[in-house]
């Protein structure tokens, strides 16, 4: 797995809604250890992850390709193979 700089300058919303939930709890979470913690690096994290949370986008998914977004409804029927009935095993 390469990292792909063309797909960093696209821009396009690469995030599912738990993910984004988690990204802004993890960066609420870091902003306020880093105010009682006084460190600068808690709150640069947590300001990159509160920020990607609100845009839906993360440069690093785009750069390798990844995507949490769901496109239809239930993404766990579409990956799932059909199973057969016994009538039409034989």
């Amino acid at each position: 797995m390469s990292f792909d700089y063309k797909r960093v300058v696209k821009f396009e919303h690469n995030l599912g809604e738990v993910d984004k939930k988690y990204r802004m709890m993890g960066g609420i979470a870091l902003v306020v250890l880093s105010i009682f913690s006084a460190k600068i690096l808690l709150i640069l994290i947590g300001i990159v992850l509160i920020a990607t949370s609100y845009t839906g986008w993360c440069p690093v998914y785009s750069g390798f390709g990844k995507n949490t977004c769901t496109v239809t409804g239930d993404a766990n029927q579409a990956d799932a193979p059909e199973e057969k009935n016994d009538s039409e095993k034989s």
